[in-house]
């Protein structure tokens, strides 16, 4: 499977069999490294068929990344309308099955208009956010 610095996980195939264009990678990219940048979490994406059991599927992926305490995955089967977001165990303290289930509500919304890319960077533009912990500024006395 191949992978680039940034962590993204994928497989270049979606609805219909198009292939992403560079530009739809270059953003998907750039979103995990926002989104890394925002949380001090690591971010992949995964694009492709998830088998017969896509949350078994999802957590395999998901267990297979360098650092899956601090991790959070993304799959998403488009063909057959699949889309499971893994959090590792250093990651749900910071983003809890709310904050998943929203960011899935959206990119689910932006899947219907067939929008793969547009749903998954928005997604993942708002684990991100969720994930955030603002640095904490201590005044001297």
């Amino acid at each position: 499977m191949p992978s680039t610095a940034a962590g993204l996980m994928r497989v270049v195939r979606v609805r219909a069999g198009e292939p992403f264009s560079r530009t739809d990678l270059l953003q998907i990219e750039r979103a995990v490294r926002t989104a890394e940048s925002l949380s001090g979490l690591t971010f992949s994406v995964y694009v492709g068929v998830a088998e017969e059991d896509p949350r078994g599927y999802a957590r395999r992926l998901h267990s297979a990344l360098r650092d899956p305490a601090r991790s959070v995955l993304v799959m998403c089967d488009p063909d057959f309308h699949a889309l499971e977001i893994i959090t590792g165990v250093e990651a749900r303290r910071t983003l809890d099955d709310t904050e998943c289930r929203l960011a899935a509500a959206s990119m689910h919304s932006s899947f219907v208009g067939n929008d793969i890319v547009g749903g998954l960077v928005q997604g993942i533009h708002q684990l991100g956010e969720a994930a955030h912990v603002p640095r904490t500024l201590h005044a001297r006395h």
